[in-house]
């Protein structure tokens, strides 16, 4: 019995130490599971959406863009390289026209809805709207999003100032906001995916995101995080 009690003294710091190690190892495992999503409105627009593409390419960055109808014809390009790149594209009306104050909402989105389809393939398209808000009885068919982080780019219109408010906000599962027709916010974008992917942050499209969280979308609901 003294034999077994003294091997077993020997062998417990090697053990403890094992331990120690494989709970460290698993901290560090999921500490590096941190998932957000850019997200990006009102484009496309030539000259700073291409310097995004490029950016984001660069990266390994996937984002998801919700773009307005009546900007496509003129940017089809832009358009079908975010979906060969494996972004996720999403509709924000045709004219981003309010949908909460009496725009015909059918044909704000349905306009923007076969655009799309006849440019990257069968939808449904997720719908952004502008300004985050959808009549109180409006039929929405389908999942919306909203966000969680809003640096409110389009109001600095300085990439200093905005990758610093998204730097400050953010955390695990976030829908950060920007709009690509801003070169300040395309600065302040990759600026933020460099600084995050340096703490361990994973870039996913916002139906990634969802997915990663075991949430599944549904028509009609708005989701801010990738939580729900």
């Amino acid at each position: 019995m003294k034999r077994w009690f003294l091997i077993l003294a020997l062998l417990l710091p090697a053990l403890l130490w094992r331990w120690d190690s494989v709970t460290v190892t698993g901290g560090a495992e999921l500490e590096e599971s941190r998932y957000v999503a850019l997200t990006f409105d009102d484009g496309p627009k030539r000259g700073s959406t291409d310097r995004l593409l490029d950016g984001l390419r660069e990266r390994g960055v996937n984002a998801t863009f919700f773009l307005i109808g009546e900007q496509i014809a003129e940017n089809r390009d832009l358009v079908a390289r975010m979906a060969d790149e494996g972004h996720q594209i999403g509709n924000h009306t045709w004219s981003h026209q309010r949908l909460d104050q009496g725009a015909d909402l059918q044909e704000e989105l349905q306009r923007t809805e076969e655009a799309l389809e006849e440019l990257c393939g069968p939808g449904p398209y997720w719908l952004r709207p502008p300004y985050g808000q959808v009549g109180e009885n409006s039929v929405i068919e389908v999942p919306m999003v909203k966000w969680s982080v809003d640096p409110r780019d389009w109001e600095s219109r300085d990439a200093v100032k905005v990758t610093q408010a998204i730097l400050e906000n953010v955390q695990p599962d976030s829908i950060i906001l920007l709009h690509d027709i801003y070169p300040s916010s395309v600065d302040a974008a990759l600026q933020v995916v460099d600084t995050l992917q340096a703490q361990g942050y994973h870039f996913v499209t916002v139906a990634e995101l969802l997915a990663l969280n075991g949430v599944d979308p549904q028509p009609g609901q708005l989701y801010r995080t990738g939580r729900g």
